[in-house]
């Protein structure tokens, strides 16, 4: 039986963040259409052309290890986006709707954020610069979309979704 390594576990990683990438690169557009607040909608729009970037980048990770761009079924984004579906649906039309999509945008930033820091210090490790520094930037992306998504909560959603009760 072959061993399985820091590297394997890195490129299987890699695989698990790239399927959620472009999965997610197909949510953003209903999210956005979903979103009742002019601002969330931009923001949604703002993080799809994000987005296609940063799955660029990670078909540059594959490049440099001489591997190809292929993704492998992340169950947890599946599930993490279903829910986000379900609060489309669920609350559409509903003054708690745009309140629903920035906790399920967040609940996906925080994925990928997880996601994108264990590989960075794998890749720390592996000695793997070029990736680290294109993760990295990735990493820095996902956390400002997630504070802009609180930013955005704090200022108006929360409260207009509680207002309108």
């Amino acid at each position: 039986m072959k061993t399985k390594t820091l590297e394997t576990l890195f490129h299987e990683t890699l695989k698990d963040i790239y399927y959620a990438e472009r999965k997610i690169l197909r949510a953003l557009p209903k999210m956005a259409r979903g979103a009742q607040s002019a601002e969330l909608k931009a923001a949604f729009e703002q993080h799809e052309q994000e987005t296609q970037v940063q799955v660029e980048r990670l078909q540059q990770v594959f490049e440099l290890l001489g591997k190809p761009a292929r993704g492998k079924t992340c169950p947890a984004i599946d599930g993490i986006l279903e829910e986000g579906e379900e609060t489309l649906e669920s609350f559409a039309g509903s003054p708690a709707l745009d309140a629903g999509l920035i906790a399920a945008a967040q609940a996906v930033e925080h994925y990928e954020m997880a996601r994108y820091g264990t590989l960075c210090g794998w890749a720390r490790l592996l000695g793997m610069k070029d990736a680290e520094k294109l993760l990295t930037a990735t990493l820095r992306e996902e956390g400002a979309t997630d504070a802009a998504l609180t930013q955005l909560a704090d200022g108006s959603v929360n409260r207009a979704a509680l207002e309108a009760a």
